[in-house]
């Protein structure tokens, strides 16, 4: 037995009925066929380009125009070289000149359409694009905390280039459409009964249409679904690659992988028979209109009631004829892709953005660096607070730490004083400002943060740590990573401070880049700073360096401070614990540990032996235990 057959017979592979295959809602791809919202908010985007668009529309017009008037003058080239009664060499000659020219029109308006057509779609899509990240940069975080990335990325890059093909197709469309009006009207105007017996495999192919499209669409849409289950599973196992290593899941999940890959190619199967379906019914009716055109413009020609090049014209329209029908037939779906990612982006566009600037918010240039809770209550969903009724002072120059159980509001009482969200009651103030007065701008300049997991972008090291303040000195980046800690292992990488980093900075430990995160922090020189749990991924010697560096940069500016272990925060001036949102304790450690309440009980299970606790603090606790127990 291979070890394929092993793992796969350890772990019962799922029914592929039971695999979840999504929900199609945010995998729709097709709208209404004309959405007057959409297209009146796409059109603001194109007039910005309208006279260029001008002269697209002109170079179609020009384009149909030479393409109907190539087979009349073929007809007429047939006419005069079988007209024996008067043979002219001359007018022959004239009429091919005429049909060369034709065909110099057709070729440079086609090469102008097609050329600003594209440029100018390119255009939209750039606009547009920008416009959708200049909107998310200022979206509110109570919005991103609810939404998928993946989900934004799809409207990003797929459904605006769905946009920019409509555009592509909108304007051919209009050539086609009189492509289409100009052969009919032609063919009518030379003989109107072989111009009706043409149009008659017309009723033919609307009837099956409309029994096509029902079932194309039901199979367009599966293939999309499934393609979208297919790259999401493929993603999850690379970016959990070590996880399924670990527990040795490889085998299990190929077979996962390969019932949802299997699915895919069944969809994608039916999705391109019915794709593929149209071609040869319009192909079957070219011919059967060719035929009729032969067959009865034959005995019309032998009859004497019509002309060898009205013939031969009719031969030419009938081949062009179903070109517009079939590239129309593709733009209608074009058209309600095009709908369907309207809706999407403009959705993203018009998320309110939450939290925005007073008309006249200040924007102070200096602060002193005071941070003020009064009677501050707080929540992400409402009826369902996460702070309530929190009171507290942190003066200028103050260190103050955050304590308490995970969900108890740490975190949330830090993302309030740079205003990521707007509070319920009460006020937040920094500097004696009221946050909701102050322009976002200037809280950013002001309040510095350092998260758990440090974020770097791309780009060198230099870049990351200068990020905040453009006009940094490198004598600046060195002298913040040098007060770190950070300045020693970036001199021992191949290219120093301007070594590239990788995505997120996977090039570098853990450690590493919360140093530079840190570094980071130091340049931007806010006034306040918030280190949220910001010590808890590194090492303790490293973290015993970033303490000796944070008394020496902590004078002079306020800190607030999450962290988990109680050990690093021993000295901060005080230490308030939060519990269930509430404010339950508030003093230095000392005082804290001779409470013996919750702080005590945190910091001797889970953050010290009770060897690293004097005895006469260990006797007031429990002295104090017992008093509130009685």
């Amino acid at each position: 037995m291979t070890a394929r057959e092993t793992h796969t017979r350890n772990h019962e592979i799922p029914p592929k009925a039971s695999i979840r295959l999504g929900s199609t809602l945010d995998e729709e791809v097709f709208g209404e066929a004309f959405n007057g919202r959409v297209i009146g908010r796409f059109l603001a985007y194109v007039a910005a380009y309208k006279s260029l668009l001008a002269v697209a529309i002109s170079a179609v017009i020009v384009f149909t125009i030479s393409s109907i008037a190539m087979p009349l003058i073929v007809k007429n080239v047939y006419d005069d070289a079988l007209d024996l009664s008067s043979p002219s060499r001359s007018k022959l000659a004239t009429m091919i000149l005429i049909f060369l020219v034709a065909v110099g029109f057709n070729f440079i308006a086609n090469y102008f359409q097609e050329l600003i057509v594209g440029r100018v779609a390119e255009r939209i899509l750039v606009d547009m694009r920008r416009a959708m990240y200049e909107h998310l940069q200022r979206i509110s975080l109570s919005f991103m905390d609810k939404t998928e990335i993946g989900k934004l990325m799809s409207r990003l890059q797929g459904d605006v280039g769905a946009l920019q093909e409509f555009l592509q197709t909108a304007v051919f469309a209009i050539g086609d459409m009189v492509l289409l009006v100009g052969i009919i009207a032609a063919m009518i105007w030379l003989d109107w009964r072989l111009g009706l017996m043409t149009l008659a495999v017309l009723p033919i192919l609307l009837i099956i249409r409309i029994i096509w499209l029902p079932y194309a669409r039901k199979s367009f849409l599966r293939a999309r679904v499934t393609s979208s289950i297919v790259s999401g599973a493929l993603a999850e196992n690379i970016n959990g690659i070590r996880a399924v290593q670990g527990l040795s899941r490889e085998y299990v999940n190929f077979d996962l992988f390969d019932i949802r890959a299997t699915d895919n190619l069944n969809a994608a199967k039916r999705a391109s028979k019915f794709g593929v379906m149209m071609l040869p019914i319009v192909d079957t009716l070219t011919g059967s209109a060719m035929a009729i055109v032969v067959i009865v413009g034959g005995f019309f020609v032998l009859g004497g009631t019509i002309e060898v090049g009205v013939m031969v014209a009719f031969v030419l329209f009938v081949q062009r004829f179903f070109d517009p029908i079939r590239a129309l037939t593709m733009h209608y779906n074009v058209l309600q892709r095009a709908m369907a990612s309207g809706e999407r982006i403009f959705e993203v566009i018009d998320v309110p953005v939450d939290i925005e600037d007073k008309p006249n918010a200040i924007d102070p240039q200096e602060i002193d660096g005071s941070i003020k809770f009064e009677n501050v209550t707080f929540g992400y969903l409402p009826n369902q607070p996460i702070l309530k009724n929190i009171n507290f002072e942190v003066k200028p120059g103050e260190t103050v730490a955050l304590v308490g159980p995970t969900g108890s509001g740490k975190t949330s009482t830090t993302a309030l004083a740079h205003r990521f969200y707007d509070i319920w009651e009460g006020s937040v103030k920094i500097g004696g400002y009221d946050v909701r007065d102050m322009t976002q701008k200037s809280l950013g300049r002001h309040v510095s943060m350092v998260l758990q997991e440090p974020f770097l972008f791309s780009g060198t090291i230099f870049e990351n740590i200068k990020y905040a303040k453009d006009e940094a000195t490198r004598e600046d980046i060195v002298a913040a990573a040098q007060a770190v800690g950070a300045h020693e292992f970036i001199m021992k990488l191949p290219d120093g401070y301007e070594t590239e980093l990788e995505q997120r900075g996977g090039n570098l430990s853990l450690g590493q880049r919360q140093l530079i995160s840190f570094a980071r922090a130091i340049v931007a020189d806010a006034k306040i700073l918030v280190l949220d749990e910001a010590t808890a991924s590194i090492d303790s010697y490293t973290e015993m360096l970033i303490q000796q560096a944070l008394q020496r940069l902590m004078e002079g500016r306020t800190g607030m401070v999450i962290a988990h272990r109680l050990a690093t925060i021993r000295g901060a001036d005080r230490i308030i614990v939060l519990q269930d949102g509430e404010i339950i304790e508030m003093g230095n450690h000392d005082e804290l540990i001779a409470l013996g309440g919750l702080y005590f009980r945190l910091y001797s299970m889970n953050y010290a032996s009770f060897d690293d606790i004097p005895d006469e603090l260990i006797q007031q606790a429990t002295q104090a235990a017992q008093d509130s127990s009685t």
